[in-house]
């Protein structure tokens, strides 16, 4: 079991032309019903995001299934190797 406080993500490439946009799921279920994760047009990071992403589920249980789903990677350049940080603790 895990409760997140935080989510970031990162890429290796920097989209160009469109951010890119991914979302986390669990169990089938989005984990950021509002503000996903977005890496801006030539950013490597969510983190300086003008838009964070907002956690609408923090709570994990041993054995949950997350899966990320990348909406959109951009539209020049596609976004590329992107790693999703969840932060937190073990409950």
């Amino acid at each position: 079991a895990y409760t997140l406080t935080s989510i970031r993500a990162s890429v290796t490439t920097a989209p160009t032309g469109a951010s890119l946009i991914a979302d986390v799921d669990l169990n089938g279920t989005s984990i950021m019903t509002t503000n996903k994760l977005e890496i801006e047009v030539s950013e490597k990071s969510t983190k300086t995001a003008t838009t964070q992403p907002t956690l609408t589920t923090t709570s994990l249980a041993d054995d949950d299934e997350l899966t990320v789903n990348v909406n959109q990677i951009g539209s020049t350049v596609a976004g590329a190797g992107l790693k999703v940080y969840l932060i937190g603790y073990p409950t």
